[in-house]
């Protein structure tokens, strides 16, 4: 059980990170947001990665009505 809780702490690490390099290289950056799992998850980890602070981009709900 130790094993697979730190193997998932390092995937959420190496995604902070890569979310903190996006935002350092974009000169605008958005978040699609559609209220998913997926992109439910991805908001979780912007909010882990700029904690305390907010993320330093905006959230833009997409509703495309397809159901999956």
């Amino acid at each position: 059980m130790t094993a697979r809780l730190s193997h998932l702490a390092r995937l959420e690490s190496e995604a902070i990170h890569i979310l903190r390099e996006a935002v350092a290289e974009a000169r605008k950056p958005v978040m699609l947001f559609s209220a998913g799992k997926d992109s439910t998850v991805l908001a979780y980890l912007a909010l882990r990665a700029f904690f305390p602070g907010r993320p330093p981009f905006p959230l833009l709900h997409i509703d495309s009505t397809w159901e999956f």
